[in-house]
This record gives C-alpha cells, sequence and structure tokens, in this order.
C-alpha cells in the first residue's frame, strides 16, 4: 500500500495493494493502523454513500465550525474526477486545488482533511462513491462554494458529457468563495 502526497499538504492518494486472480480481487479498503501510519490520521465515524448519473458535478462542500470533517474518499463503481481544495484562511496554499482520478478499476483513494473543500465530477455513465468521515454531519457547520468559481479555477472535466453539469439547485446558488472568508477554518 502506498500513501502519495500530493500539492497540497495533508491530501493523500492512498493506492491499495490489489490481489488478483482467476477468481477476482481482494484488497483492505481501510485498516487504521496502516492508514495512521500513512499520515491519514481519522478517527474515522460515519460512512456515506452517492450514485450520481454521468456528468454529475458535487461540490465544493466543507464542514466547518465544532464538527469539522476530514474525508476518505473511493469509488465502488464507474469513475470520478476528485478535487480538493485548500479554503483554510492563513493557509500557504490557500485556494490552490488537486484533483484525483479514482475509478473502481483503480481501487485509489483521496484523503481530504478538515479545512478542505471537497466535490468530485462523474467521468463514467454513472458512479458510486463512498467516504469515511472523521465526525458526524452537523447542517450547523456545512458550507459550499461555487463549484466553478474562477478565483479557484477548478479544471472540471466537463467537456466529456454534452450540456452542461448536472448540479443540485445547493450547488447551483453556491457563492463564490470571497463571499465566505468570514466562515471559512483558520489555518
Amino acid at each position: 500500500m502506498r500513501f502519495v502526497a500530493t500539492d497540497l499538504p495533508g491530501v493523500l492518494i492512498v493506492e491499495p495493494d490489489v490481489h488478483r486472480d482467476a477468481r477476482g480481487f481482494f484488497l483492505e479498503t481501510f485498516r487504521q493502523d496502516k492508514y495512521q501510519a500513512g499520515g491519514i490520521p481519522g478517527p474515522f465515524v460515519q460512512d456515506n454513500q452517492s450514485l450520481s448519473a454521468g456528468g454529475t458535478v458535487r461540490g465544493l462542500h466543507l464542514q466547518v465550525g465544532a464538527r469539522p470533517q476530514g474525508k476518505l474518499i473511493r469509488v465502488l463503481e464507474g469513475a470520478i474526477y476528485d478535487v480538493a481544495v485548500d479554503v483554510r484562511r492563513g493557509s500557504p496554499t490557500f485556494g490552490r486545488w488537486v484533483a484525483a482520478w479514482l475509478s473502481s478499476e483503480d481501487f485509489r483513494q483521496i484523503y481530504v482533511p478538515p479545512g478542505f473543500a471537497h466535490g468530485f465530477a462523474v467521468t463514467s455513465p454513472s458512479a458510486q462513491v463512498e467516504y469515511k468521515c472523521t465526525d458526524v454531519y452537523d447542517p450547523q457547520g456545512e458550507i459550499g462554494i461555487k463549484w466553478s468559481d474562477p478565483a479557484i479555477g477548478v479544471e472540471w472535466p466537463v467537456h466529456l458529457f454534452p450540456g452542461p453539469p448536472l448540479l443540485s439547485a445547493r450547488d447551483i446558488n453556491n457563492p463564490p468563495l470571497a463571499a465566505l472568508m468570514d466562515r471559512l477554518p483558520l489555518y
């Protein structure tokens, strides 16, 4: 198992060991001691799963305040372009983003620590995504940032599907990062 650093400190790509043979495959999708040794502290207290149609963009989301969340994301079916954005005020990498292609074929995961916004674009006909969270959902601490905020400049692969991306009503109306400065976590 490999833990690969990205350009944003704390955001890690996990490349698990996959054991394949004529029967199929086997892998560990999480093991606390190995993940902690690799730089993913946990603990994880909630698991979530979503199903999204191709061309969907979910995000950018984060949870702040009394219950900030870190997320360990993996794809159960399909493929996504997964994005993390550093939104910690005062961080040397504030407003910067990294992305990783994740799929059910490569079994890669990404860890997005507290203080980072998260989102993904579905690049297959559909995708099931599962993510572990370091704290429980708290609606009072939830923040949404406009997925296409030019100040962040995420290069979403929305060109892979005809027409505009599929977005929730909430994500369509999320404000840009600059409008949320008073709610963002400190570095």
